[in-house]
């Protein structure tokens, strides 16, 4: 399902996920940088003041591995199901590398809450908008797939980078105060925001307006809402909606997934869209496109695996045992 290498990938880097998210980046950059001209957001010492806050960001992660403790076993739990091959300490490894990872997120959250997000702009490269031009050359919008991995909410300026309009669909979070921030920071973005329940008639108005529509598919779905698709070799429970919205709109899916490199900024990675299924009914056709979407999230998770969130149940619902 993943790349031919991305076991061996693993086994070499889940021994320090960290150093692997850190270490100094000497690779040729490829992609087309933002504000190449002006990396450090145009501000005298802003780049050690962002390299001051991953700092804050990674000790902040050390208290929540230490102080969640439920959520540190699920993800224990869920790495042990994802990289059952790994040694227990190599996967404790990576467990505590992604809750400073998601420590790192949460202050860089805080930080597009008050400053400008040009700065966090400047911070952000981009491959593959070819991809996104390409589906955008016929009328009505796309549907772009992604999941809780790296900075997603950092995706919310991909309208920006590639100059489309773009609204995401969001479930309301269940603690009023952390709803509130969560809107805050995503108006900050200038994305249109469609609220999950009921959400069909605004995302179809959305494509009919030429928008992107971004949807987060990588976690649990009820046995109402979802099909059971192979992820990490294991059949597991994932929404039918994008699928049902593409094939009920005509409309490509194009996977777009963003992460952090080892200097600490980020790339986005836009994807080519997924191929149309070979299925001739339509319920087999929503679980082929539905089977994709997972593949195409799991070989991102399997490339850099401690920048996804690890913390959510995303095996709960299990197949009937009939």
């Amino acid at each position: 399902m993943g790349h031919p290498h991305d076991e061996r990938r693993i086994s070499a880097g889940a021994g320090d996920p960290e150093r692997r998210l850190l270490r100094p980046h000497r690779g040729r950059r490829r992609d087309r940088a933002l504000a190449r001209p002006d990396r450090d957001g145009g501000r005298p010492g802003a780049e050690a003041a962002f390299r001051l806050a991953l700092w804050l960001g990674r000790r902040l992660g050390d208290l929540l591995y230490a102080g969640l403790r439920g959520r540190r076993r699920v993800a224990l739990e869920n790495l042990a199901i994802a990289f059952p091959d790994q040694s227990t300490a190599a996967r404790q490894r990576l467990c505590r590398a992604s809750f400073r990872h998601l420590g790192m997120t949460l202050v860089e959250s805080a930080l597009l809450l008050v400053a400008d997000p040009g700065i966090m702009l400047s911070r952000v490269s981009v491959d593959g908008l070819e991809h996104l031009r390409a589906a955008a050359g016929t009328p009505g919008g796309i549907l772009l797939l992604t999941g809780h991995f790296g900075n997603w909410e950092l995706l919310g300026l991909a309208h920006i980078l590639a100059g489309l309009p773009l609204a995401v669909v969001v479930r309301p979070l269940d603690s009023p105060l952390l709803n509130r921030l969560a809107e805050r920071l995503r108006a900050r973005t200038g994305a249109e925001l469609i609220a999950k329940r009921r959400a069909l008639p605004a995302v179809v108005d959305a494509l009919r307006r030429g928008r992107m529509i971004g949807i987060l598919l990588d976690q649990n779905a009820s046995r109402a809402e979802g099909v059971f698709v192979p992820f990490f070799g294991r059949p597991t429970s994932t929404s039918r909606s994008l699928a049902l919205l593409s094939l009920r709109t005509g409309r490509p899916i194009v996977p777009v997934f963003i992460h952090r490199e080892p200097d600490g900024r980020h790339r986005i990675v836009v994807e080519a869209a997924l191929g149309p299924p070979a299925a001739g009914s339509p319920d087999a056709a929503v679980v082929e496109l539905t089977a994709q979407c997972a593949q195409r999230t799991e070989a991102t998770i399997r490339r850099w695996p401690e920048q996804w969130f690890w913390l959510h149940r995303r095996w709960r619902t299990r197949p009937s045992a009939s």
